[in-house]
């Protein structure tokens, strides 16, 4: 089977563009705009431009701090490895950072097989003010198809799991839609709704795919 997680607020409790925002000083005003996309008020892709726009000029140091702070959540690392074990593809599609991505999962020392995610470029040592990567303007449906068709699962034997408004897609034509603690735009949309990492498990041993 093919797993897709989303990142942050799923597997990780932390919001990468609020770290980078506190290294910005810029947190709240990235705050409000992370909700009003998670809520569905506003387009993702117009958030995370607005977002990257406000930590322009942000040094590269304080890139990395952001970075070194994101954390799996408690349980996280386990329901991977065990995933893994199964012979499942464990894949994360993110609106995220891959550096912050990488730098979790490797804090824990755990893998996953795929991981689609953006990135802020830098130049000079500093953020540009702007943001690139599949996870944009593109779709989570649409990165969860092409990689099934990749590892050659059929779509009826793909798990998503997320919690915001940009897993919405995914959530729609996976085989099981999980919410993870969902915003109340996204609830109506899960066949499951978990809010720990020992309650997905308990779910995922109870589907049959652990």
């Amino acid at each position: 089977m093919l797993i897709a997680f989303d990142f942050d607020g799923t597997l990780s409790d932390s919001e990468m563009t609020v770290l980078l925002g506190e290294e910005a000083e810029v947190a709240d005003e990235i705050d409000e705009i992370t909700e009003r996309a998670m809520n569905d008020e506003i387009s993702y892709a117009e958030s995370l431009y607005a977002r990257a726009e406000l930590l322009d000029g942000l040094r590269e140091a304080k890139v990395d701090a952001a970075f070194d702070r994101v954390r799996l959540r408690p349980g996280s690392a386990d329901v991977i490895t065990a995933l893994s074990e199964a012979g499942h593809h464990v894949a994360i599609l993110t609106g995220g950072f891959d550096r912050g991505v990488e730098a979790a999962l490797e804090r824990e020392d755990v893998g996953v097989d795929t991981i689609v995610a953006n990135r802020l470029p830098i130049r000079n040592g500093k953020l540009t003010g702007n943001a690139e990567g599949p996870l944009i303007e593109g779709t989570k449906d649409d990165a969860l198809s092409e990689l099934a068709e990749e590892v050659d699962v059929d779509m009826d034997e793909t798990v998503a799991i997320g919690d915001g408004a940009n897993d919405l897609p995914m959530l729609e034509v996976a085989g099981l839609a999980v919410g993870y603690k969902p915003k109340p735009a996204v609830e109506p949309h899960c066949d499951v709704i978990v809010t720990s990492m020992a309650e997905l498990q308990e779910l995922l041993e109870a589907e049959g795919v652990l």
